[in-house]
């Protein structure tokens, strides 16, 4: 089947005529590329006249010169679409690839999986890239990891429509360390979107999607009140959940023991997976509040906000009880700290690469657990608060003390 009408694509489009901006691109890739054509055919982009050249250049024009063909950046995409790229450059999207590159762990994986695209990087290529660092990639052979907005809008149809549905963000936002579609297509907002979809539930039917809470208007400035790692500063009023938000700082490597500020903290900063302000925070927090006055009331919709927060502090209590115990291992001698740990303290960022089973689950505690417990609060979903969340942090600080004790016995 898929041939016959690749076959039936390619005599079609040979028989048209062809257009002055696109005749050399079209007379080739026609025949060599026809359901890419087709779907150039049917964009805004040839409504508009806006063919190959435009975004990949006018100096490949046979097979011999492949070399030459441009590979679209943000910018090329600015050229026309200015706000939208502008909005993009100011959100957390934009920032992906630096935070990617930011851990400590990227460099230990196989290239195939940052570098080539096929594990964190396969995501995390939404963000944006310097002039060098395209150069880079390109030696290697990766040229198609620079559009950024394809990412959503995906080529070559870059359609409006596709990126305005949940299953968009569904490709990234999933799985071990954020499963946001898991939550939210389980959640009765996802749930009675998918059933608007289906024509069950008529058009009109109110059904928030990822996009109507995240990118209101159309607002390509992605990013939320707590940040992905939900810390932030200043740190809280409440004295112990201020100390048990310090415990994860240090151990996300952004203060040192005594609560001074580090070099992974500068870092943060660039890559803004944080707010560090109260009034950043505020802002994105009101932003939500406003997507959430479209259907509920204000006081319902603060009222729900708070009930993440203290799902925040609760797992913070859990998870710096358990960073206190590995702490304690290493300064007692009992564990030997890893090589390249700046401080007698663990690292949450060294993710799967933690040496020993006690800081691996630690580890999947944090970035797992924690996780679904206030994501999932967040997002509606009960289960993935209670069962995938906090009953597995409750699970894990339980094993990890029962680990340190069995190592203090063997010592």
């Amino acid at each position: 089947m898929y041939r016959t009408i690749s076959a039936v694509a390619i005599f079609v489009f040979l028989l048209l005529p062809a257009d002055a901006y696109a005749v050399e691109c079209l007379d080739c890739h026609a025949a060599l590329s026809a359901d890419i054509v087709a779907d150039w055919r049917q964009s805004k982009h040839s409504e508009a006249d806006i063919g190959c050249a435009d975004c990949h250049g006018s100096d490949h024009v046979t097979k011999t010169d492949i070399d030459k063909v441009e590979f679209p950046t943000p910018d090329t995409c600015g050229e026309c679409h200015a706000e939208r790229a502008a909005q993009y450059k100011r959100g957390k999207h934009a920032f992906a690839w630096a935070a990617l590159k930011a851990m400590p762990t990227t460099h230990a994986m196989p290239m195939v999986l940052a570098d080539g695209m096929k594990g964190c990087g396969g995501c995390h290529k939404i963000g944006l890239k310097g002039a060098e660092e395209i150069a880079r990639l390109r030696e290697q052979g990766e040229v198609y990891g620079a559009a950024a907005c394809d990412s959503c809008h995906t080529r070559h149809t870059f359609s409006v429509v596709e990126a305005r549905q949940p299953q968009a963000c569904q490709t990234c936002h999933m799985g071990f360390d954020h499963p946001q579609w898991e939550m939210y297509s389980g959640s009765k907002h996802g749930v009675r979107h998918g059933l608007k979809q289906m024509g069950v539930l008529p058009e009109t039917t109110l059904a928030p999607t990822c996009q109507d809470c995240h990118m209101q208007d159309g607002d390509h400035e992605v990013r939320t009140p707590w940040g992905f790692l939900a810390v932030r500063l200043p740190l809280p009023a409440d004295p112990q959940w201020a100390a048990d938000q310090a415990t994860i700082l240090t151990a996300l490597g952004v203060l040192d023991p005594d609560g001074n500020p580090t070099a992974r903290l500068d870092v943060v900063k660039a890559a803004q997976v944080a707010r560090l302000t109260q009034e950043d925070f505020d802002k994105e927090r009101d932003k939500l509040v406003a997507a959430c006055t479209r259907c509920h009331s204000t006081n319902f919709a603060r009222a729900q906000m708070a009930k993440g927060d203290d799902m925040i502090r609760q797992a913070d209590r859990m998870l710096a009880r358990a960073i206190r115990v590995v702490a304690g291992l290493y300064k007692d001698g009992v564990l030997a700290k890893p090589k390249g740990y700046a401080y007698a303290y663990p690292d949450l960022l060294t993710f799967h690469d933690a040496p020993t089973t006690i800081e691996q689950r630690l580890f999947e505690m944090h970035l797992k657990h924690r996780m679904r417990a206030f994501q999932g609060t967040f997002h509606n979903n009960p289960d993935y608060a209670l069962w995938y969340g906090w009953s597995e942090l409750v699970r894990d600080v339980t094993e990890i003390e029962a680990m340190a004790e069995e190592l203090r016995a063997a010592r």
